[in-house]
């Protein structure tokens, strides 16, 4: 399972989500650009010393992502879909796919895509969780639906 931050700006946030594919085995794609440099001490810091667990994949397009890995399941994650990310059922080679934080994902992108679009559910005043909750959320659902694959389920 992977997942995909398309031009994230927060790194903060980037560190906690590949703090979370450490503790999975998630692969985590970055679409470039990036808000901020991946040597950014708030990134760094948020990983604390899971890093060296982390496989980190870089990309110059979500276009490009897309082509190289045609034909393997992609969930766009947005606000504006109709369909719940628990409607779905995942399997271990997915992309979950995640937009910046200011703006989500572009609308082309999930017009495109409308079809393995999802949102979580939230209050119709709230706008949105936070990027690295929303990242959490999913891939422990996608992680429950397969029974939690290589990880600890009993101490």
């Amino acid at each position: 399972m992977r997942i995909v931050l398309v031009e994230p700006e927060i790194p903060g946030n980037t560190g906690n989500i590949a703090r979370l594919c450490a503790g999975t085995g998630m692969e985590l794609h970055l679409i470039r650009p990036l808000g901020f440099s991946t040597e950014d001490r708030y990134l760094k810091r948020a990983g604390l010393d899971y890093w060296h667990l982390v496989q980190v994949f870089y990309h110059d397009s979500i276009g490009e992502l897309l082509e190289a890995q045609a034909g393997t399941p992609f969930y766009f994650f947005s606000t504006k879909a109709a369909r719940l990310y628990t409607e779905v059922s995942y399997g271990a080679d997915d992309f979950l796919v995640f937009g910046k934080e200011t703006a989500g994902l572009p609308e082309d992108l999930l017009r495109a895509h409308w079809d393995t679009t999802v949102r979580i559910p939230l209050q119709s005043e709230a706008r949105s969780l936070n990027l690295s909750n929303a990242a959490a959320v999913a891939a422990y659902e996608a992680l429950r639906q397969l029974s939690f694959p290589g990880l600890q389920t009993v101490r």
